[in-house]
C-alpha cells in the first residue's frame, strides 16, 4: 500500500512539474471545459447545440417576460458571495431554444427601446424609421426565477474519507480534496392578465471537485496544482436552472385550472 501510494504521489509531482515548465496556449474559440448545462444558441424558432436533456415544444404557449427582482436577499448573497450575475441570459436562452414560450423584453433593454421611441417623437429620426405605436408584443406570462441555495465545498465523499487521511496516505490526501457544490433554485410562472399563479417549480444540481493541490502538498511537498476538475459554482446554478425550467415544462403541458366550484376561478 505505500509502494503504490508513494507511486502515486510522484507521478502527480512529476505532472504538475511538467505542466509548470509548459508555455500557456493560444486562446481557443469555444471550449467544452467553459460550456454550462445552456449550451449552443437559439434564433426565432432554430436552436442550434441544445442540451440533449432541455425539454422542447412543438409550439410556444405563449410570450414570456422575465422578472428578476434584485432587491431582494438571496440575489444580493448571490452576488456577493459567487459574483455569477443575472440568472436572466442564461434563462433567456434556455426558454428560447425550448420553443415552448416566446420572451419579450422587459429588462434593461426596454430604456433604450424607449429611447429610441423618444427619438421619434422628438422628430430627429430619419423618415421610415419605422417606429410607432402599436408595435410593441404584449408579455402573456411573468417568470421569477430565485435562487434557493448555492452552496461550494460542501460535505461529501472529501468529509466522510478525509478524515483517513493519515492512514490512508495520498488515497485518504485525495479524499479530502473532493467537495461538492450544490444549487436549487425555484422558477415562478404568472399569467399577466389574471395574476394566477400558473405553476412553480424546483430545480437542483450538484457536481463534485477534485483538488490535487492538497495531494501534491500533503505527501510529497510539492505544490502548486490546484484544482483538477474544479467546477465553478455558475455551472451547478445554470443546471439548477435547467432542471427548473424543464419541470415548468412539464408542469404547462400538464396544466389544470384550479377551480373555486361555484364561486369561480
Amino acid at each position: 500500500e505505500k509502494t503504490m501510494s508513494r507511486i502515486f504521489a510522484l507521478t502527480l509531482a512529476a505532472a504538475a512539474i511538467a505542466l509548470a515548465g509548459c508555455e500557456a496556449t493560444q486562446p481557443k474559440i469555444g471550449s467544452d471545459s467553459a460550456k454550462t448545462a445552456a449550451t449552443g444558441s437559439a434564433g426565432g424558432a432554430a436552436a442550434q447545440n441544445v442540451n440533449s436533456k432541455l425539454g422542447r415544444c412543438d409550439r410556444p404557449a405563449g410570450t414570456i417576460a422575465l422578472v428578476e427582482d434584485t432587491s431582494l436577499d438571496w440575489y444580493r448573497a448571490y452576488m456577493d458571495k459567487y459574483r455569477l450575475g443575472s440568472t436572466s441570459p442564461v434563462l433567456r436562452l434556455l426558454i428560447q431554444q425550448s420553443n415552448c414560450f416566446i420572451v419579450v423584453e422587459r429588462g434593461r433593454a426596454m430604456a433604450n427601446m424607449q429611447q429610441e421611441r423618444a427619438l421619434q417623437n422628438s422628430g430627429e429620426m430619419r423618415q421610415n424609421s419605422n417606429f410607432g405605436k402599436g408595435q410593441m408584443v404584449a408579455a402573456d406570462y411573468s417568470l421569477t426565477p430565485e435562487v434557493l441555495m448555492s452552496a461550494r465545498g460542501t460535505s461529501g465523499l472529501g468529509a466522510a474519507l478525509g478524515g483517513f487521511g493519515g492512514r490512508l496516505g495520498v488515497l485518504g490526501a485525495v479524499a479530502g480534496g473532493i467537495q461538492t457544490n450544490e444549487a436549487a433554485v425555484m422558477l415562478t410562472l404568472v399569467d399577466n392578465r389574471s395574476g394566477v399563479q400558473v405553476a412553480a417549480a424546483e430545480g437542483s444540481s450538484s457536481n463534485t471537485d477534485f483538488n490535487l493541490g492538497a495531494v501534491l502538498v500533503g505527501s510529497s511537498g510539492f505544490g502548486g496544482a490546484g484544482g483538477y476538475t474544479n467546477t465553478p459554482q455558475g455551472k451547478v446554478v445554470t443546471a439548477a436552472f435547467t432542471d427548473a425550467y424543464n419541470n415548468i415544462i412539464n408542469a404547462v403541458r400538464n396544466y389544470s385550472p384550479q377551480s373555486m366550484g361555484d364561486r369561480g376561478m
